[in-house]
């Protein structure tokens, strides 16, 4: 089967449901995730106030990334992107490893969500046993997705404006307290407690460093608008534009919002396994806002696992219509959604439901880590094939494209040695090193599932080896 032929086998039936306005607002709702209200706790009580600048740095880099992104995008928009790219500029091995390995990722950042969201309904309902809570978010979220892209674009809209305007809303009243002074905490709060308790960086560069793992996480699905390329109404004039907003929504979401939450409320007083923001408007103390910020945190944990529910499914779609799935996963239903793709990785993310059983206090921890390495991954796959893509462009085998990344492949590289010094440092940190454990295990089991793929489908290789050839 041709190049093209796979796309289109991959591409059939999709429902391109999608609107700009659904698609910016998935894009900047990616942004902002339960990496930011709920791991930015553990983050700042490893790196102080440094933080902010580990958040910029990371999103220079994932401004790179999603650039390169871009470029291949518009020079072939399709639903598998990453895969696809993989498999176009690297090989057949490669697609099917990133295929795999990105829903691999979305699997355990749902599990991460639904942690998050179980333990958040604690701050109203603390007798509430984790796992109940978990168990009915993934029930209700599965059947958003089952229904159809429409529905889940627009639940996905509206949960990702609660998350923008609450954020924006925070900024107003945190900068509010700072510059009037009012409330509980507006004797304390001032710009000075970014360096007045132990500096800027209070516990040495080096451990603000070791925090990029846990920051890296943060950013996962931003890569997310890739993903719903197959299913937008217009591609070639929303992708560029989602993907141009991304850094003002990492300098106003991000930096902006830890640069006064913590003037706020200083640095020493935030601590793993409970949300920053939900702590700061605690110690500002409106009449409410603990709670309001808390809905919100909330709400955003459901919408990075509705996403990944969305994403798992068209992604093991993609892998079906390359034979490098089984071909149950390539259906549509009715509605023209890849229900049991979609069934059969909400079933998995059940297991987070049972993590929350057992282990409820290191859930989150062991479920982040995991999705961080899946995560980096990807990203790497996407840059070494814009960096192949560039090649064959200059050679004037491939055509260019209409949304080419500034710096051209150097900025790929800058970024993909940045995210080789990431996987050193999660190597380096005793508590993240199970990722790499787990990665090596998935590794096997890819390996495995390769070799039997080959042996019963020996067209697999020679498809992908003449794609291969074209670019190399």
């Amino acid at each position: 089967m041709t190049s093209a032929k796979v796309t289109e086998a991959s591409e059939e039936g999709y429902e391109r449901g999608l609107g700009s306005r659904q698609v910016q607002m998935i894009a900047i709702g990616g942004a902002i995730g339960v990496g930011l209200f709920m791991g930015a706790g553990a983050n700042i009580a490893k790196a102080g106030p440094s933080i902010i600048l580990m958040y910029a740095l990371a999103g220079v880099v994932i401004f790179f990334i999603m650039r390169a992104l871009g470029e291949l995008l518009l020079y072939r928009p399709v639903s598998g992107s990453f895969a696809e790219y993989a498999r176009e500029f690297l090989g057949p091995f490669f697609g099917f490893v990133t295929g795999w390995t990105y829903w691999l990722m979305w699997v355990v950042t749902g599990m991460a969500e639904l942690t998050a969201a179980a333990i958040y309904i604690h701050f109203w309902f603390p007798e509430i046993p984790q796992w109940v809570s978990a168990l009915v978010f993934l029930v209700v979220l599965f059947g958003v997705n089952l229904i159809s892209v429409k529905i889940f674009g627009e639940v996905e809209f509206w949960f990702s404006m609660i998350k923008v305007t609450a954020i924006i809303g925070m900024i107003v009243i945190g900068l509010g307290v700072l510059t009037l002074g009012f409330s509980d905490a507006g004797d304390t709060a001032a710009v000075s407690n970014l360096w007045s308790h132990d500096g800027f960086f209070p516990n040495g560069i080096g451990s603000s460093l070791m925090t990029l793992q846990g920051v890296m996480f943060a950013y996962l699905a931003v890569e997310l608008v890739g993903v719903t390329a197959g299913e937008s109404e217009n591609p070639e004039k929303t992708l560029p534009k989602a993907i141009n907003t991304l850094p003002w929504r990492i300098i106003v979401f991000y930096v902006g919002a830890l640069l006064v939450i913590l003037s706020v409320v200083k640095w020493t007083e935030f601590s793993a396994g409970e949300s920053p923001f939900v702590h700061a408007f605690g110690k500002i103390g409106i009449p409410l806002a603990a709670g309001i910020v808390n809905f919100v945190v909330l709400t955003a944990a459901l919408s990075s696992c509705n996403s990944g529910m969305y994403s798992t499914g068209r992604m093991l779609r993609d892998l079906a219509a390359n034979n490098e799935a089984p071909q149950a996963f390539g259906k549509l239903n009715a509605r023209r959604t890849p229900a049991v793709g979609i069934t059969v990785s909400v079933a998995l993310m059940g297991i987070g439901v049972i993590l929350n059983y057992v282990v409820p206090e290191k859930a989150f921890a062991y479920v982040t880590s995991v999705a961080t390495a899946a995560g980096i991954w990807t990203w790497m796959m996407i840059l070494v094939s814009h960096i192949r893509y560039r090649r064959a462009v200059d050679a004037g085998r491939l055509p260019a494209s209409s949304f080419p990344a500034p710096g051209g492949a150097l900025f790929s590289w800058v970024a993909l040695v940045f995210l080789i010094g990431v996987t050193v440092m999660i190597a380096a940190d005793a508590d993240a090193r199970v990722c790499l454990y787990v990665a090596a295990g998935w590794a096997v089991a890819l390996g495995i599932g390769w070799t039997v793929l080959k042996r019963n489908n020996p067209a697999l290789a020679d498809r992908d080896e003449s794609r291969f050839e074209k670019v190399g």
